[in-house]
């Protein structure tokens, strides 16, 4: 499902759009649905000149976007595999790696299902498939109903390889569009389960399950132990860009960067990155 958002200052349209800056921005739908565009709508309270293209359907389509120049800004939840560093390089486009927040997956379930917890080994043992039945885990008996992301998804590779030891996951397996689709699905259903950005862990009908982490210590996706990596299932986000940012991008980027955008970050339910002085 393809989510696209395009803000449009009204004089602008009122005048014509000869004199407008365009921003395009492709890519994860984890940083698309809600953190980019709420900095790009303050932004561009800022800088009302300026006209957003946001395209969110996932990871691999951002960094394809960069590499084909339909793009200024790549989003990604992941990082570029080196195929498509080569095949960005082979374009003449060098890939550069931005780090504008960081994001704890988490696992989700109904809020009435009794489960309280589970290890590194049964979260690994869900999602590819190895047990079939809620009793297999500590609780009531029935199926698993699995929710993942798309193959086109960065969370949907970042869960292979944190979780699943790079498996395959369960055949009966269901693929969503975003981490809102997620969410809803688990929230409706009593034996679903999946994983979402932390960003997403307040819909309704959800609740986290705590982790027990290599340490043996039970943990979920905070901030603290997202940056004291005790939280097994982190990672980064990226905006990718063909060499140094520059222009308007650039700009974007340092405010996304700067203390204020780093404000929205959090406030959009993401875990920012440490602002430099």
């Amino acid at each position: 499902m393809k989510k696209t958002v395009l803000f449009l200052a009204a004089a602008l349209l009122a005048a014509g759009s000869a004199s407008a800056q365009k921003l395009v921005i492709k890519g994860s739908d984890t940083l698309g649905a809600k953190m980019v565009p709420q900095a790009a709508e303050a932004f561009r309270a800022k800088n009302p000149g300026v006209v957003f293209e946001i395209a969110a359907e996932g990871s691999t389509t951002g960094i394809a976007a960069i590499t084909d120049s339909t793009a200024d800004i790549g989003m990604s939840s992941r990082r570029a595999r080196p195929t498509e560093m080569s095949a960005a390089q082979a374009k003449g486009v060098s890939m550069k790696p931005i780090i504008v927040s960081y994001d704890g997956m988490a696992v989700i379930v109904n809020e009435n299902n009794p489960v309280t917890k589970l290890t590194l080994r049964q979260v690994e043992q869900i999602f590819a498939g190895d047990v079939n039945d809620w009793s297999a885990v500590g609780g009531n008996a029935g199926p698993f109903s699995i929710y993942t992301r798309n193959t086109s998804s960065g969370t949907y590779q970042d869960w292979k390889d944190l979780a699943m030891k790079k498996r395959d996951y369960a055949s009966s397996s269901q693929k969503m569009a975003g981490n809102e689709q997620i969410a809803a699905e688990v929230g409706k259903n009593p034996n679903g389960i999946g994983y979402v950005g932390v960003a997403y862990v307040n819909a309704p009908g959800v609740k986290v399950v705590p982790i027990v982490n290599k340490d043996g210590n039970l943990v979920t996706p905070t901030a603290a132990n997202v940056h004291a990596k005790t939280y097994p299932y982190a990672r980064p986000n990226f905006f990718y860009t063909n060499g140094e940012p520059h222009g308007l991008a650039a700009q974007f980027i340092e405010y996304l960067l700067s203390a204020e955008g780093q404000a929205i970050v959090e406030k959009s339910g993401f875990i920012p990155v440490p602002v430099k002085s």
